[in-house]
């Protein structure tokens, strides 16, 4: 990763946070923050805009989580953040943007009681321009309001709707629960580039949007290794609003991205002036790899790598939704790879942007997800599940994020929308859709499966799956047994009534299995009826050796399939109530790690095929 300035070590996650697009200059805004919460969303008429709030918080942590000094998990209707910011002298001469990682749910931010940003959605980023309102040198005072109501359709993820934890749901998290930080630009300048690699082309087509065109300028890319310069490329600024960039990569100096070498390339990206001066730049990275189909198989760089994947919650005992630390999020990598698995679906929530940098440069393939529950209205089952505009618009602002990292091999917006298929057209078929179409539009490169398990509305998904959580081997050997055939395990309802459109020979895989309940603590009379307390998926192991044949036993079924690209097994870690992960909640260990990377190192049936 390219360097860069760093905030005072003493706040809390200290780094850069958007790591393929690095300016030198930032301020980091996490730390302590006024605080004040709203349980009856009035605190506008009652003049919370107006005055200083009463308690105080430590951002980016969410008020629920232990670590924010509030630790509140009751549901939280709204809440209000106030904290007074002296912008840097240094700054003079240009436009000051706010940017929030990720505030839940619907975010309000005034500066110095003028509205300046509204945003809807939990996972994805918003910016705020400060404009005209304070100078470099000056106070302004940054209030922000987040609303988290508990009813009604909301992208929530794996947050209970229930008072207490239960089941595979977990405490809520309301407001900031990603970094806070602000940025100086110039006017106009770079935005979010998009890096597009070209592996059949042995190159990188770049594509940088700018804020608006000057007669004279230009922008440059130049591409480098641990050797030096690769190829550099200009293009006039004056004409596009988003100017396109071809970077070659010569045979010499060409190492395609993989898990076995997840080589990145530096990528320095400038705006130039008439007279040739560098008047914006930012820093990023590249990786050079492609993602294909053929027939049932997924390919890496024109190979097909089993997708040995762990389900990835991505929540933390103290933080809940929030890294404790950066190297948190390296350890969470780290065991997953430990235990043999070369990935994750990153499951119900849209991870920060620093997780996927990790990914990028330790080679841990990802499966790019939307946290998508929280649609379920009741009523009807044949039209019980009404996402709305806002998930859609959230899922842009979340592929236009991510669209540039080389970790992500694959994207899934929604997951387990259970209802029934008839002849009636709901807001689940329209919505699936529209993700779907959304998804291929803003990305060509790579696969795109409609709904993970359960519900497949869209006949032309690139990718099918199901979920399956039988704990036996041998019957579940039986259940999996049609690939082959074109008839593949698929998830319905229990009197056999469909969810999905018919399988069409798409590649398979089994998106969710395992989710082997073992609780070493556990009294050895514990019914597991209280499913506030501790449970997993279908009947508890009685001890490790039961665990680890269970294990070898599952996993074997799918590795074994030569129509089979690949598994995810549920989970990586306990999350509260559910032990059914490979690791505890607090990530020390449970189980024998070296017999669960043994169980799956084996060669996988579809990747000893000759690959001609």
């Amino acid at each position: 990763m390219p360097t860069h300035s760093a905030p005072r070590p003493e706040y809390p996650r200290p780094e850069y946070p958007r790591p393929q697009f690095v300016r030198r200059d930032w301020l980091n805004l996490n730390g302590a923050w006024q605080f004040e919460t709203d349980r009856g969303d009035s605190g506008l008429e009652r003049g919370l805009l107006e005055r200083e709030l009463t308690g105080e918080i430590l951002v980016p942590f969410p008020p629920e989580s232990e670590l924010s000094g509030i630790g509140d998990t009751d549901f939280l209707e709204a809440v209000w953040y106030r904290r007074v910011l002296t912008l840097p002298a240094a700054w003079a001469g240009r436009r000051v943007l706010l940017h929030f990682g990720a505030v839940d749910h619907d975010t309000t931010v005034w500066a110095d009681g003028k509205e300046v940003a509204r945003h809807r959605g939990g996972f994805t980023p918003f910016t705020a321009d400060l404009g005209d309102i304070a100078g470099a040198g000056e106070e302004v005072v940054i209030t922000v309001r987040a609303r988290d109501p508990r009813s009604g359709p909301q992208a929530r993820g794996k947050q209970a709707v229930q008072y207490a934890n239960h089941d595979c749901n977990y405490t809520r998290v309301t407001g900031i629960w990603q970094t806070v930080w602000l940025e100086p630009v110039p006017d106009p300048h770079l935005r979010r580039p998009r890096i597009t690699p070209d592996l059949a082309g042995s190159a990188f087509h770049v594509e940088l949007p700018l804020s608006g065109n000057r007669p004279g300028h230009r922008v440059r890319a130049v591409l480098s290794d641990a050797d030096g310069e690769v190829s550099r490329a200009e293009a006039r600024a004056d004409l596009d609003l988003a100017p396109r960039l071809h970077l070659p990569v010569p045979d010499g100096r060409r190492r395609e991205w993989c898990p076995e070498d997840p080589h990145l390339y530096d990528l320095r990206l400038e705006l130039l002036d008439a007279a040739g001066q560098v008047v914006d730049s930012a820093e990023s990275y590249a990786g050079l790899r492609a993602v294909g189909l053929r027939g049932k198989a997924v390919l890496l760089n024109g190979r097909p790598v089993f997708q040995r994947l762990v389900l990835d919650q991505g929540w933390y005992p103290d933080g809940l939704m929030t890294a404790p630390t950066d190297e948190a999020l390296v350890r969470d990598i780290e065991l997953a790879m430990a235990a043999g698995f070369n990935g994750a679906r990153l499951h119900q929530k849209v991870f920060e942007e620093r997780f996927l940098y990790h990914a990028d440069r330790l080679g841990y393939l990802v499966w790019g997800e939307f946290g998508d529950w929280g649609c379920e209205t009741g009523g009807s089952s044949g039209d019980n599940q009404r996402p709305d505009a806002s998930y859609v618009a959230q899922w842009l602002e979340a592929l236009e994020r991510d669209y540039s990292h080389p970790s992500i091999i694959g994207w899934c917006p929604l997951n387990e929308t259970y209802q029934k298929l008839h002849d009636r057209i709901t807001t689940l078929d329209d919505v699936a859709r529209a993700m779907f179409l959304a998804t291929k539009a803003m990305d060509t490169t790579r696969p795109v499966i409609d709904a993970s398990g359960y519900a497949h509305r869209v006949p032309e998904t690139d990718i099918y799956d199901a979920h399956n959580y039988e704990q036996d081997p041998a019957a579940f050997r039986q259940l999996m047994s049609g690939l082959a055939k074109d008839a593949p395990f698929v998830n319905a309802y229990d009197n056999g009534a469909p969810y999905s459109q018919p399988y069409r020979g798409q590649p398979y895989f089994v998106s969710e299995f395992g989710g082997i309940w073992w609780d070493p603590e556990a009294a050895a009379d514990r019914s597991g009826e209280d499913r506030t307390v501790s449970w997993g998926y279908g009947e508890r192991v009685r001890n490790e050796e039961e665990f680890h044949e269970r294990f070898a036993g599952l996993t074997e079924v799918l590795l074994s399939d030569r129509d089979m690209f690949g598994y995810c097994y549920t989970q990586l870690t306990d999350v509260f109530q559910e032990q059914n992960g490979v690791y505890r909640f607090d990530r020390g260990a449970k189980l024998d790690v070296e017999r669960i990377r043994a169980a799956q190192l084996r060669p996988a049936a579809i990747e000893e095929q000759d690959p001609s």
